[in-house]
């Protein structure tokens, strides 16, 4: 991804918009909106982990989250090697979670994924044969 600040810029303002609404329901008697309305809440929280993640330095975030959240000796270990994935490979993520924002206006056209078919798999006018 070529401006992933930008795209960054944008996906936390959608995160925070997505908290905003989640926040203002009001689930009254029916539990079944509180329940969209907590796992509303639980994406927003598990997408600002994934971009705190790419934004990390080197994953120097990351690691002081893992002493400050007391991890064992093998979790601390985990979050090291993650923490070591270089950028290059971490944008991806982004350009996944800019998908569900691609009918907002101030989405860019470049952020669209490309879809490619596997080789490995049949086409679908192949799968009829």
């Amino acid at each position: 991804m070529r401006d992933l600040a930008t795209a960054m810029v944008f996906l936390k303002a959608r995160l925070r918009e997505d908290e905003t609404a989640a926040r203002a329901v009001k689930p009254g008697k029916d539990e079944g909106v509180a329940v969209l309305r907590d796992r509303a809440l639980a994406d927003v929280k598990a997408k600002r982990r994934l971009v705190a993640w790419v934004e990390a330095n080197q994953g120097t975030t990351w690691k002081a989250n893992a002493e400050a959240q007391g991890l064992n000796f093998w979790q601390k270990g985990i979050v090291d090697v993650i923490a070591a994935v270089p950028e290059y490979f971490r944008s991806p993520v982004i350009a996944r979670l800019l998908t569900a924002y691609e009918d907002h206006p101030d989405f860019q056209p470049e952020w669209k994924l490309v879809e490619v078919e596997d080789e490995y798999e049949p086409a679908d006018h192949e799968k009829r044969r």
